[in-house]
């Protein structure tokens, strides 16, 4: 199906009550679930799924083969690399429901997260951070901070624009201009000087 408000592909299922912004592009295999908010202009890949409760905000870009699970919060800007893993319970079981106990997961705006990292829950990655490929976050991750490995640690920061800023995070952008300085959960955005 596409008209000006999107596109979903004949392979995939919208439920009733999910709610699908303007100029959103759902792929082949996905399922939406009633209940879920996908903002505006969002791109979902093959087999993506997305969960009751979760709401997407605009501009959103999915990669293919990731599950968004209930307790997840993704605000605009945000990129999932393919195969990366959402969580939403710390100590899961088949035979024992945990419903009750999902801990929200929320991902800043402009956020990205490489191929194949997982995101165990309970954690806010800052806005504009950057999770490497493969890393396995387990706790919050600082504004505009590069984290990697098993468990995640901070390598160094990253401007909005995507490029790598000084080891200390603090200075001038030397592809767009932004500055920053230090603030109590690492640096922030100060102004472009461009």
């Amino acid at each position: 199906m596409s008209d000006a408000r999107g596109f979903v592909h004949a392979s995939s299922f919208v439920d009733e009550g999910a709610s699908v912004g303007a100029g959103t592009k759902i792929w082949h295999f996905c399922h939406v679930m009633s209940g879920a908010v996908i903002g505006e202009r969002c791109n979902l890949g093959q087999n993506v799924v997305v969960m009751n409760g979760v709401r997407i905000g605009n501009n959103v870009k999915i990669q293919n083969n990731v599950s968004i699970y209930e307790g997840v919060e993704i605000e605009d800007d945000v990129f999932c690399g393919p195969s990366m893993v959402f969580t939403n319970v710390m100590n899961p079981r088949s035979h024992v429901s945990r419903k009750d106990e999902y801990r929200k997961t929320l991902v800043r705006r402009g956020a990205s997260i490489g191929a194949n990292a997982t995101i165990v829950c309970g954690v806010t990655l800052g806005e504009f951070s950057f999770v490497g490929a493969g890393a396995v976050v387990t706790k919050d991750v600082a504004p505009f901070a590069v984290v990697a490995g098993v468990p995640a640690q901070r390598i160094g920061w990253m401007c909005q624009c995507g490029k790598a800023l000084p080891k200390s995070g603090v200075g001038t952008c030397a592809v767009c201009g932004t500055k920053y300085v230090r603030a109590a959960k690492g640096i922030k955005r100060v102004a472009a000087t461009r």
